[in-house]
């Protein structure tokens, strides 16, 4: 293993992450360091979230600005605020013994005047997301003509959460001569298209292979009905009784509503998702940091760019709809050498997707079992015992306080003191599972059947009848045209001119269905109808019975099919708010065990 020095790194740079702890390259920055310091144009570089990208082209940048010029000398875009301010903030410690430099980081949510007054004053280097970008480049008051270095950070990302156009406006205002650098988790064909469009004959380093799982992450699945997931993810954290950890959502309506129950619960929980202010995901932020959190319920788009240190687990509320988030998921836990464990709570109909992760991953998931009510207080009562040991005792604090209390419990030996402290800290915990039922699971011939949910919509008639206040719309594009989710939201949102909320969505081979508020059923239909996507015109009505009965889907009609719930929360700018994917899992245990007194759970 090489050296920084070896590498190539400046030793003023050296000696400010030698003070941050680092002492050898980690692979990604090996590999990557070298060519950004010579001479090579373009750099794809795919790894992992927590191998240290960020030190991977920091550094090179840094070394290779000019501090003479005070103008923006490299542009680093990343898709969430978080992660802008993440970078800003590694990129300043990296630079800490370099004299007048000065890195800015832009993003939506903040003042956009003081961003402009530092901008004026001068910067080498920006760090932004693409939408306030392009706001100070329509107000003119960023010049880019000099940059020489633009770097994609999450690059597939940023493509996922509809910034193309945006990247594509950045990059008309740069150098053609400069050098693109982009970093990735994952490589799906968007970034493959990003590659042929602005790079030339980009040099692509790999660590491990192409979307591959951390090897400090160990894989876990539950398979649960549908109904008792919620049941399921509180025996999890409860088995694990020092959980640091973050809890993926798939709606923010489900992120909300999870994160409630778990705070009535009693459990250290908040949530995290788009619907929040940027002052309450400040707060919210800040507490997880200093672990007065232990579970951050989050979706997916919140939790981009996380800056946070040893969390234990990460735990998927249900597998995303695109398979590869899995990959950012998971890489929460096992960074920078230490092991987490990345669990998923299923129901029957996921079992397909858990067969797909392992084969992008590269790695087995693990069957594990619901934790019995008995295993979980057995392992409270010793996790008690190890903080009993462990507890440093201040006896100058104590010593005056001592005796009366030696006094007071006199009359107790030792073996009753040990049972009423179990008891004060377990009555609760061991009252509630003592009358929970244990958590039932999908026999073997049920979860065979409920696998193939392509079979059984064939099977299946009558008609669906879309939630209450929402109409169901039928519109005839499907699998065939290349639509997704996100696309179906995207057109809706590129036609309807106000923002609409979409509910359920449902792609079959030829057509679609997806459910709108009644209010809007019309205005959808209206502004929808006549457009084309791909060269084929579009037709959008309401669902024959509400609920898509009618012509068979090998007719390319409307027809009775229960396809997977879709609702993902990406691709579309307008729509706020989406239907929860898990209705059936909110009945929930006996919650009265964790209110008042001490809580179990967590100390």
């Amino acid at each position: 293993m090489k050296t920084f020095e070896e590498l190539g790194v400046a030793a003023n740079i050296r000696k400010a992450i030698e003070e941050m702890g680092y002492e050898s390259p980690m692979p990604v920055q090996e590999e990557v360091i070298p060519y950004l310091l010579g001479e090579i144009t373009d750099i794809i570089a795919l790894a992992q979230t927590g191998t240290g990208k960020t030190a991977a082209f920091g550094l090179p940048v840094l070394q290779q600005v000019d501090v003479k010029e005070n103008v923006p000398q490299a542009v680093i875009l990343s898709p969430t605020r978080e992660l802008c301010l993440q970078i800003a903030g590694d990129l300043a410690d990296y630079s800490k013994y370099i004299d007048k430099l000065k890195v800015l980081p832009v993003y939506g949510g903040s003042s956009i005047e003081s961003q402009i007054k530092s901008l004026k004053r001068g910067v080498q280097i920006i760090v932004a997301t693409p939408g306030r970008l392009i706001d100070l480049i329509n107000r003119k008051t960023v010049d880019l003509s000099n940059v020489k270095y633009v770097v994609l950070d999450e690059a597939d990302e940023m493509l996922n959460m509809g910034f193309t156009e945006s990247i594509d406006e950045i990059l008309s205002k740069v150098p053609t001569e400069r050098k693109m650098l982009l970093f990735s988790a994952t490589m799906p064909k968007e970034i493959a298209k990003i590659t042929k469009k602005y790079m030339q004959n980009p040099k692509e380093i790999t660590i491990g292979r192409k979307n591959e799982g951390s090897n400090n992450v160990k894989h876990v699945y539950y398979m649960v009905h549908a109904k008792d997931k919620y049941l399921a993810l509180k025996r999890v954290a409860d088995y694990y009784p020092n959980i640091y950890g973050i809890i993926f959502c798939r709606t923010r309506r489900e992120t909300q509503e999870i994160a409630d129950k778990l705070i009535q619960d009693g459990y250290n929980a908040d949530s995290l998702h788009g619907d929040l202010s940027q002052a309450q995901r400040d707060y919210v932020m800040q507490k997880f940091r200093i672990r007065n959190l232990q579970l951050l319920v989050a979706t997916d788009v919140a939790a981009r760019g996380l800056d946070v240190d040893s969390l234990t687990h990460v735990i998927n509320y249900g597998l995303p709809d695109d398979i590869e988030s899995y990959t950012h998921r998971s890489g929460r836990t096992g960074r920078a050498g230490k092991t987490g464990t990345s669990i998923a709570i299923v129901h029957v109909k996921e079992k397909g997707k858990i067969r797909e992760i392992e084969k992008i991953i590269n790695k087995k998931f693990e069957q594990g079992v619901i934790p019995s009510g008995e295993a979980i207080c057995e392992k409270q009562l010793f996790n008690l015992v190890d903080r009993i040991e462990k507890v440093k005792v201040n006896e100058d604090e104590i010593s005056t306080i001592l005796p009366a209390v030696y006094r007071k419990l006199d009359w107790l030996e030792k073996e009753d003191i040990i049972k009423r402290v179990v008891a004060l800290e377990f009555n609760r915990l061991i009252d509630y599972y003592r009358e929970a039922q244990e958590i039932e699971s999908p026999s073997d011939r049920y979860t065979r059947e409920e696998s193939f949910p392509r079979r059984k919509e064939r099977d299946r008639s009558g008609s669906r009848n879309a939630e209450k206040g929402y109409s169901r719309l039928f519109i005839n594009i499907g699998r065939t045209d290349n639509v997704n989710p996100a696309t179906l939201m995207g057109l809706v949102n590129d036609f309807v001119p106000d923002k609409i909320n979409i509910g359920r969505i449902d792609i079959m081979q030829n057509f679609s269905f997806f459910e709108v508020p009644d209010k809007d059923a019309q205005k959808v239909i209206g502004a929808m109808s006549r457009q084309e996507q791909n060269g084929r015109r579009i037709s959008v009505e309401v669902a024959q019975g509400g609920g898509g009965g009618g012509r068979s889907e090998e007719r390319g009609g409307r027809g009775n099919f229960n396809s997977q719930r879709s609702d993902r929360n990406k691709g579309g700018r307008k729509n706020s708010d989406y239907k929860s994917s898990s209705r059936s899992s909110n009945s929930s245990e006996k919650s009265g065990h964790r209110k008042g007194g001490r809580k179990p759970k967590f100390s």
